[in-house]
Order: C-alpha cells, then sequence, then structure tokens
C-alpha cells in the first residue's frame, strides 16, 4: 500500500522530495518548458502549508557522476523564485555541509533546492553511503518524481529505504492512478495508439497490451518494417532491418489473439526528409522505390478515428509521422482530435511519451484528454507490466 501526501501531516518537518526537474533547455540555460517544475508545485504547497520544509533533490542530465555547470540545477532555482514566486535556498551541493547549511538557513514558507544529484556517480550506482548522506537530510521521504521511478538509483530506492515515513506525492499518485486504470481491468472497447519512429522501445508495450486490449493502431515510422515485414516495398522510408523478423512475429501473434492490430492503408510519401519536400499520397502498397514515407495518410486517419470513436479506453504513445515538420504533422494532430472527441464522449485516455505529449501540447488540446503522462520510460515500463523500483520503495 502506497500512501499519499494528503495522508501525512509535515509539520515542524524537513521533508526530502525527489522530484522530476530534469527540464529541457537552450543553449543559453533557458528553460524551454517548465512542466514538469509545474506539475510538483501542488506537493510543494501542501508541504509548506502544513509548515514543513520542502528539500528538494532532482538530477538534470547525464553529468556522469562529475560536475559540470552546464548540469546545475541552478536555473530551475531562478525559475522557482522569478515565475512561482518561492524563496529558494539553492545548496551548490546535494549532500554533506553545504546541503546542511542551506537547510538550517531556510525559513518555514521556502524552499531548499539541492544541486544535481548525478554530479555523484553513487546516484546512479544507488551507492548505500550516498543513500545515507541523502536520507540524513530530512525526517520523512517523498517521492514526486514518476518519470524516474524506473530507476534503482539513490534518491530513488536507497534513500527512500532508509525512512519510515514514505509517501507519493500528488504527480506520482495521479500518475499511478491513471496508468492502473489502463492496465488494471480497463473499460473496453481498449484501443492502443503507437507511433514514433521505432519498435524498439515499444515491443514489450505491444506484447503486453496485447492480452488486455482490443485493437493497436499502429503507425509513425515503426509502420515500414512492418509493410517490409509483409514483403512491400517501402523505398527509403526508415526501416529497422533487425527488427523485420519480430514484426513478422508481433502480426503473427496478433492474429492468433483477440486484438485487431491495425496499419495504415495509405502514407504521405516524399522525395527527400525536408518539409519543402514534394509530397504525394499513396497506398501502402504503392510506395515508390525512391520515395520516403513522412505520415499516415488521410485514409489511414479516417479509419483510425473511426476506431478511436468507439473506445472506452486509450493509450497513445508516440506520434504518427515526422510531426516536427508542418506538413507532416497532419496525421499526428487528426489523432489526438480524435482522442480529444472521445474523451469529450466519456473515454478515458492516457498520453504518454515526450513526442505525443509535445504534439498534444501543439494541437493545444492536452486539457481535451484525461492524463498527460510526465513519466516517458517510466510510463512505457508501467505499460510493459514491469515493477517500477521507486514505486516498490514506497510500499
Amino acid at each position: 500500500m502506497i500512501k499519499s501526501i494528503y495522508e501525512a501531516h509535515f509539520d515542524g518537518k524537513n521533508v526530502l522530495v525527489r522530484v522530476d526537474f530534469n527540464v529541457p533547455m537552450d543553449a543559453n540555460r533557458n528553460i524551454t518548458d517548465d512542466t514538469r517544475v509545474l506539475e510538483t508545485l501542488p506537493t510543494i504547497d501542501k508541504i509548506i502549508d502544513d509548515g514543513g520544509l520542502p528539500i528538494l533533490c532532482s538530477h538534470l542530465g547525464r553529468p556522469k557522476g562529475t560536475r559540470d555547470e552546464k548540469y546545475s540545477l541552478a536555473p530551475v532555482a531562478k525559475l522557482l523564485e522569478d515565475k512561482y514566486g518561492y524563496k529558494v535556498f539553492f545548496a551548490n551541493d546535494c549532500i554533506g555541509e553545504t546541503a546542511k547549511k542551506a537547510i538550517a538557513d531556510a525559513e518555514l514558507g521556502s524552499i531548499v533546492l539541492l544541486e544535481n544529484l548525478r554530479f555523484y556517480k553513487g546516484e546512479t550506482d544507488n551507492d548505500p553511503e550516498f543513500s545515507k548522506a541523502l536520507a540524513s537530510l530530512g525526517d520523512i521521504y517523498v517521492n514526486d518524481a514518476f518519470g524516474a521511478a524506473h530507476r534503482a538509483h539513490a534518491s530513488v530506492v536507497g534513500a527512500a529505504e532508509l525512512f519510515s515515513e514514505r509517501f507519493a506525492g500528488k504527480l506520482m499518485k495521479a500518475e499511478l492512478l491513471s496508468l492502473s486504470k489502463a492496465t488494471s481491468n480497463p473499460a473496453k472497447p481498449y484501443t492502443v495508439i503507437i507511433g514514433g519512429a521505432k519498435i524498439s522501445g515499444k515491443i514489450d508495450v505491444i506484447r503486453n497490451l496485447m492480452n488486455i486490449c482490443d485493437n493497436i493502431l499502429i503507425g509513425g515510422g515503426m509502420m515500414f518494417t512492418f509493410f517490409k515485414a509483409q514483403g512491400l516495398e517501402i523505398g527509403k522510408s526508415i526501416l529497422e532491418e533487425d527488427k523485420i523478423d519480430l514484426a513478422k512475429e508481433l502480426l503473427e501473434l496478433a492474429q492468433h489473439s483477440k486484438v485487431n492490430l491495425v496499419l495504415p492503408i495509405d502514407t504521405v510519401t516524399a522525395d527527400s526528409f525536408s518539409n519543402d519536400a514534394a509530397t504525394s499520397i499513396v497506398k501502402v502498397n504503392s510506395i515508390k522505390s525512391d520515395k520516403l514515407g513522412m505520415d499516415i495518410g488521410p485514409e489511414t486517419c479516417k479509419l483510425f478515428a473511426d476506431i478511436i470513436s468507439q473506445a472506452k479506453t486509450i493509450v497513445w504513445n508516440g506520434p504518427m509521422g515526422v510531426f516536427e515538420m508542418e506538413n507532416f504533422a497532419n496525421g499526428t494532430f487528426q489523432i489526438a482530435q480524435a482522442i480529444a472527441q472521445a474523451t469529450s464522449r466519456g473515454a478515458f485516455s492516457v498520453i504518454g511519451g515526450g513526442d505525443s505529449v509535445s504534439a498534444i501540447k501543439k494541437t493545444k488540446l492536452d486539457r481535451e484528454v484525461s492524463h498527460i503522462s510526465t513519466g516517458g520510460g517510466a510510463s512505457l515500463e508501467y505499460l510493459e507490466g514491469k515493477e517500477l523500483p521507486g514505486v516498490k520503495a514506497l510500499e
């Protein structure tokens, strides 16, 4: 049983909170998307309102156990102060005297942000000594970093297990509730939409969800590996040569199970990988050898939208085409629209994976779906049926 922060009382306590502030930044270290920070604010506010002191710890990027200022969390401290109005005590280290001093200096109503956990190799190694040093900073542990829950790291597992009181933050709890709704007794019909460039990262998701869903709609670059497995000409389209046999296996598996695995029937092809390329819409069995597929076609959009419109549970991971290029974004946006419409009619919808989240935000439909997962790899592993170390550590 995992307790949420709403079952806790933080009055007078130092609360070590694992957050996911692994935010994207531009070359000048300006934060380009602060969604992950925004999503954690209710957990921070609950601790402050209770009279506790939130001590936030996170990773940023992959500094590989060495201090590298380009991965410093200082811009996040500035964002929390300038945009969200918190008084932030930024510790230039995540353990030791520097961290302890920031905590001692912080007054109630403020927050402490520790420097990047991954400046220490002990974080990714789940080192017991590093875990102890981190755990010594707080009286209570909260994990609100679902995006890191699939990592058996010190701040996620080792340190967590040293606390007698540990809780899931609001974001963590919301992720677990939504994803469990999509995996445990989901409302039927249940439709899964899988896209993106490669089958590689999605194999286990497809396999696991085949056991519980009714329809799997395949789009994105991965569709061409399936077409190749069927002996079709795919021209210069993206192909995972080493996954052709696996695609065949998944097609056979779908035939023998009760799931309806649906591949696109038409595609938008181009003569080069460019937004300005000359395009044509062709049936998937008519792709020319000198062309490459860039998006699902209009007939596929209609076919997929019809299936989505019947669904009571929808999971979407991965775009339908090269949506970053305006001329090849239509398929992805049409699917986003269909999911939003199905949700408005009562379907439960979960959007996961960075590109799907970006796409639904671009369409301004992010408020029209049931749940947008911030989890990335953690969401995928949950949908694969794997136990997440960070979730287990909270039990």
